[in-house]
Protein backbone atom coordinates (compact mmCIF):
# COMPACT_ATOMS: atom_id res chain seq x y z
CA UNK A 1 0.00 0.00 0.00
CA UNK A 2 1.06 3.52 -0.94
CA UNK A 3 0.72 4.69 2.57
CA UNK A 4 1.35 8.67 2.52
CA UNK A 5 -1.02 8.71 -1.09
CA UNK A 6 -3.14 6.61 0.84
CA UNK A 7 -3.91 8.40 3.76
CA UNK A 8 -3.96 11.97 1.99
CA UNK A 9 -6.51 10.87 -0.07
CA UNK A 10 -8.64 9.07 2.91
CA UNK A 11 -8.63 12.07 5.58
CA UNK A 12 -9.51 14.63 2.29
CA UNK A 13 -12.36 12.54 1.29
CA UNK A 14 -14.32 11.22 5.07
CA UNK A 15 -13.28 14.56 6.73
CA UNK A 16 -13.62 16.93 4.23
CA UNK A 17 -17.48 17.05 4.71
CA UNK A 18 -17.59 18.47 8.15
CA UNK A 19 -14.40 21.13 6.69
CA UNK A 20 -15.14 25.00 7.16
CA UNK A 21 -13.50 27.05 4.06
CA UNK A 22 -10.27 28.44 4.99
CA UNK A 23 -10.97 32.24 4.60
CA UNK A 24 -8.33 34.66 4.61
CA UNK A 25 -7.55 38.32 3.67
CA UNK A 26 -4.91 38.50 1.16
CA UNK A 27 -3.26 41.90 1.59
CA UNK A 28 -1.82 44.40 -1.20
CA UNK A 29 2.04 44.78 -1.24
CA UNK A 30 1.42 47.74 1.28
CA UNK A 31 -0.86 46.39 3.26
CA UNK A 32 -3.15 49.18 2.01
CA UNK A 33 -6.22 46.97 0.60
CA UNK A 34 -6.96 43.52 1.07
CA UNK A 35 -9.62 40.83 -0.23
CA UNK A 36 -11.20 37.93 1.41
CA UNK A 37 -10.88 34.70 0.04
CA UNK A 38 -10.19 30.87 0.18
CA UNK A 39 -6.95 29.29 -1.24
CA UNK A 40 -7.63 27.10 -4.76
CA UNK A 41 -4.13 26.76 -5.94
CA UNK A 42 -0.86 28.08 -6.38
CA UNK A 43 2.31 28.23 -8.64
CA UNK A 44 6.04 29.77 -8.72
CA UNK A 45 4.53 33.30 -9.78
CA UNK A 46 0.76 33.37 -8.75
CA UNK A 47 -1.85 32.03 -6.31
CA UNK A 48 -5.88 31.55 -6.98
CA UNK A 49 -8.23 32.04 -4.53
CA UNK A 50 -12.58 32.05 -4.61
CA UNK A 51 -14.15 35.05 -3.63
CA UNK A 52 -17.14 35.32 -1.32
CA UNK A 53 -19.17 35.57 -4.52
CA UNK A 54 -17.63 31.95 -5.65
CA UNK A 55 -15.73 33.87 -8.35
CA UNK A 56 -11.85 32.38 -8.41
CA UNK A 57 -9.43 35.29 -9.13
CA UNK A 58 -5.66 34.41 -9.63
CA UNK A 59 -3.31 36.90 -8.29
CA UNK A 60 0.73 37.61 -8.90
CA UNK A 61 2.82 37.21 -6.21
CA UNK A 62 4.52 40.05 -6.89
CA UNK A 63 1.13 42.30 -6.29
CA UNK A 64 0.90 40.63 -2.30
CA UNK A 65 2.30 41.80 1.24
CA UNK A 66 5.58 39.56 1.91
CA UNK A 67 3.15 37.86 4.66
CA UNK A 68 1.49 36.30 2.05
CA UNK A 69 3.96 34.82 0.08
CA UNK A 70 5.43 33.35 3.61
CA UNK A 71 1.86 31.70 4.09
CA UNK A 72 1.56 30.51 0.69
CA UNK A 73 4.98 28.79 1.59
CA UNK A 74 4.32 27.89 4.88
CA UNK A 75 0.79 25.99 4.44
CA UNK A 76 1.03 25.58 0.77
CA UNK A 77 4.90 25.15 -0.11
CA UNK A 78 6.10 24.34 -3.75
CA UNK A 79 6.85 20.30 -4.07
CA UNK A 80 9.67 19.87 -6.49
CA UNK A 81 8.79 18.01 -9.43
CA UNK A 82 11.86 15.11 -8.88
CA UNK A 83 10.51 11.33 -8.79
CA UNK A 84 12.67 11.32 -5.30
CA UNK A 85 10.50 14.42 -3.98
CA UNK A 86 7.12 13.04 -5.28
CA UNK A 87 8.01 9.32 -4.40
CA UNK A 88 6.20 8.86 -0.98
CA UNK A 89 8.22 7.13 2.12
CA UNK A 90 7.32 3.54 2.42
CA UNK A 91 8.08 3.43 5.96
CA UNK A 92 5.86 6.40 6.86
CA UNK A 93 3.02 5.74 9.65
CA UNK A 94 1.55 9.38 9.59
CA UNK A 95 1.32 11.76 6.25
CA UNK A 96 5.41 11.18 5.64
CA UNK A 97 6.35 11.35 9.39
CA UNK A 98 8.32 7.98 9.94
CA UNK A 99 9.77 6.82 13.29
CA UNK A 100 13.56 7.69 11.93
CA UNK A 101 12.76 11.10 11.46
CA UNK A 102 13.86 14.02 14.47
CA UNK A 103 12.46 16.82 15.82
CA UNK A 104 14.06 18.97 13.09
CA UNK A 105 12.94 16.77 10.03
CA UNK A 106 9.31 16.36 11.58
CA UNK A 107 9.11 19.67 11.87
CA UNK A 108 9.81 20.49 8.29
CA UNK A 109 7.65 17.98 7.18
CA UNK A 110 4.39 19.26 9.04
CA UNK A 111 5.14 22.68 7.52
CA UNK A 112 5.12 21.26 4.03
CA UNK A 113 2.45 18.35 4.90
CA UNK A 114 -1.38 19.43 3.50
CA UNK A 115 -2.83 17.44 6.48
CA UNK A 116 -1.83 19.54 9.53
CA UNK A 117 -1.13 23.31 9.71
CA UNK A 118 0.70 25.40 12.51
CA UNK A 119 -1.25 27.56 14.29
CA UNK A 120 1.67 29.58 15.70
CA UNK A 121 4.48 32.28 14.35
CA UNK A 122 7.51 29.70 13.58
CA UNK A 123 9.73 32.31 15.74
CA UNK A 124 7.96 30.44 18.63
CA UNK A 125 8.25 26.62 18.10
CA UNK A 126 12.06 27.20 19.39
CA UNK A 127 10.70 28.20 22.64
CA UNK A 128 7.03 26.09 22.73
CA UNK A 129 8.54 22.87 20.86
CA UNK A 130 6.21 21.39 18.43
CA UNK A 131 2.99 19.66 21.25
CA UNK A 132 -0.03 21.24 20.48
CA UNK A 133 1.17 24.03 17.77
CA UNK A 134 0.14 21.48 14.41
CA UNK A 135 -3.77 21.31 13.80
CA UNK A 136 -5.48 18.73 11.56
CA UNK A 137 -6.75 20.93 8.82
CA UNK A 138 -10.17 18.78 8.29
CA UNK A 139 -12.24 18.00 11.51
CA UNK A 140 -12.37 14.97 12.76
CA UNK A 141 -16.53 14.43 13.51
CA UNK A 142 -17.32 17.87 14.43
CA UNK A 143 -13.82 18.41 16.59
CA UNK A 144 -10.27 19.62 16.24
CA UNK A 145 -7.63 17.54 16.37
CA UNK A 146 -4.10 18.68 17.72
CA UNK A 147 -0.87 16.68 17.41
CA UNK A 148 1.94 15.73 20.31
CA UNK A 149 5.08 13.79 19.89
CA UNK A 150 7.26 11.73 22.55
CA UNK A 151 11.07 11.09 21.19
CA UNK A 152 13.38 8.89 21.88
CA UNK A 153 17.25 9.54 23.90
CA UNK A 154 18.70 10.18 20.59
CA UNK A 155 15.84 12.44 19.40
CA UNK A 156 14.17 10.09 17.27
CA UNK A 157 10.42 10.22 16.93
CA UNK A 158 9.07 7.40 19.18
CA UNK A 159 5.00 8.46 19.31
CA UNK A 160 2.88 10.40 17.58
CA UNK A 161 -0.48 11.32 19.46
CA UNK A 162 -3.72 13.13 17.50
CA UNK A 163 -5.95 14.52 20.22
CA UNK A 164 -9.25 15.97 19.74
CA UNK A 165 -10.73 19.05 21.83
CA UNK A 166 -11.71 17.91 25.00
CA UNK A 167 -15.69 18.08 25.69
CA UNK A 168 -17.81 18.28 29.07
CA UNK A 169 -19.68 15.01 29.73
CA UNK A 170 -22.46 16.23 28.22
CA UNK A 171 -20.83 15.84 24.55
CA UNK A 172 -19.64 12.19 25.12
CA UNK A 173 -22.17 10.67 23.41
CA UNK A 174 -23.12 13.11 20.66
CA UNK A 175 -19.48 14.63 20.02
CA UNK A 176 -16.61 12.09 21.03
CA UNK A 177 -18.81 9.52 20.20
CA UNK A 178 -19.23 10.44 16.46
CA UNK A 179 -15.15 11.32 16.19
CA UNK A 180 -14.39 7.86 17.67
CA UNK A 181 -16.68 6.35 14.87
CA UNK A 182 -14.80 8.09 12.00
CA UNK A 183 -11.74 7.54 13.50
CA UNK A 184 -12.70 3.49 13.60
CA UNK A 185 -13.78 3.49 10.15
CA UNK A 186 -10.69 5.59 8.72
CA UNK A 187 -7.88 3.33 10.92
CA UNK A 188 -9.34 0.27 9.27
CA UNK A 189 -9.75 1.20 5.75
CA UNK A 190 -5.57 2.21 6.54
CA UNK A 191 -4.72 -1.09 8.41
CA UNK A 192 -7.40 -3.46 7.72
CA UNK A 193 -8.75 -5.85 10.86
CA UNK A 194 -7.91 -4.66 14.14
CA UNK A 195 -5.69 -6.60 16.62
CA UNK A 196 -8.02 -5.67 18.74
CA UNK A 197 -11.17 -4.07 19.30
CA UNK A 198 -13.93 -3.25 21.51
CA UNK A 199 -16.90 -0.29 21.67
CA UNK A 200 -15.75 2.73 22.99
CA UNK A 201 -14.95 3.12 26.52
CA UNK A 202 -17.71 3.91 29.47
CA UNK A 203 -17.33 7.26 31.33
CA UNK A 204 -17.40 5.40 34.25
CA UNK A 205 -14.18 3.50 33.35
CA UNK A 206 -12.16 6.91 32.41
CA UNK A 207 -10.09 7.94 35.55
CA UNK A 208 -8.90 11.35 36.07
CA UNK A 209 -5.87 11.64 33.32
CA UNK A 210 -6.44 8.37 32.08
CA UNK A 211 -6.30 6.75 28.14
CA UNK A 212 -8.69 3.85 27.93
CA UNK A 213 -7.91 2.06 24.47
CA UNK A 214 -10.67 0.79 22.21
CA UNK A 215 -8.64 -0.45 19.41
CA UNK A 216 -5.38 -1.44 18.32
CA UNK A 217 -3.89 -1.64 14.49
CA UNK A 218 -0.59 -3.29 13.83
CA UNK A 219 1.63 -0.82 11.36
CA UNK A 220 2.64 -2.82 8.21
CA UNK A 221 6.04 -0.73 8.02
CA UNK A 222 6.18 -1.44 12.20
CA UNK A 223 5.08 -0.19 15.32
CA UNK A 224 1.00 0.45 15.51
CA UNK A 225 -1.61 2.58 15.85
CA UNK A 226 -4.13 2.69 19.05
CA UNK A 227 -7.21 4.52 19.15
CA UNK A 228 -9.91 5.11 22.37
CA UNK A 229 -10.94 7.80 24.72
CA UNK A 230 -9.60 9.64 27.80
CA UNK A 231 -10.19 11.90 30.78
CA UNK A 232 -8.68 15.17 31.72
CA UNK A 233 -10.08 16.82 34.13
CA UNK A 234 -13.89 17.24 33.78
CA UNK A 235 -13.21 16.85 29.72
CA UNK A 236 -12.77 14.51 27.26
CA UNK A 237 -11.54 13.35 24.11
CA UNK A 238 -10.73 10.94 21.21
CA UNK A 239 -6.75 9.95 21.04
CA UNK A 240 -5.30 8.04 18.08
CA UNK A 241 -1.70 6.93 19.75
CA UNK A 242 1.02 6.03 17.03
CA UNK A 243 3.54 4.30 18.52
CA UNK A 244 6.86 2.36 17.41
CA UNK A 245 6.49 0.14 20.07
CA UNK A 246 3.65 -2.34 19.76
CA UNK A 247 1.94 -3.08 23.77
CA UNK A 248 2.51 -6.41 25.18
CA UNK A 249 -1.13 -6.87 26.06
CA UNK A 250 -3.70 -4.31 25.26
CA UNK A 251 -6.00 -3.54 28.48
CA UNK A 252 -9.26 -2.68 27.32
CA UNK A 253 -11.53 -1.58 30.06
Amino acid sequence: MKFHLTFLLLFASALVSNALAEIRPWKNTDATRSVLGEFIKRDATSVTIKMETEKQVTIELTKLHPDETKWLNTYHPLVAGTAAAARPDPNAFFDNLTFRDTRQSVEAKLKASKLVKLTTEEVFLGRSGLNGVFRMRKKIGNLVGSLYFDWTDSSRLRELTIQTEPRPEADYKTEIEPSWKQLTELLTTLYGKPASKAPIPSIASLGEGTFAPSHLWDIESGGCAILGTAREGTKYQVVVRFSQNRPGVLSIP
